[in-house]
């Protein structure tokens, strides 16, 4: 599994981070969005195409912050 991209809310601290992560393996692809850092609660959306992935991720990023892609 690769990750392909991966944005944050530019927010530090374990209660108020927020992570969206986009991975790809084999054509499947994964929206990882955490909250609250490493140790912070998980969702995960599977995906058979990037486009909906991507849909998802745009949805993510509606949420208040000030979004950034990271590399």
């Amino acid at each position: 599994m690769e990750r392909r991209k991966h944005w944050w809310n530019g927010t530090w601290g374990r209660l108020a981070r927020r992570d969206i992560y986009l991975f790809e393996d084999a054509g499947h692809w994964w929206v990882e969005s955490r909250e609250g850092g490493a140790e912070g609660r998980v969702r995960t959306y599977e995906f058979d195409a990037e486009e909906p992935a991507m849909d998802c991720v745009s949805g993510l990023l509606a949420q208040p912050g000030e979004w950034r892609e990271l590399r």
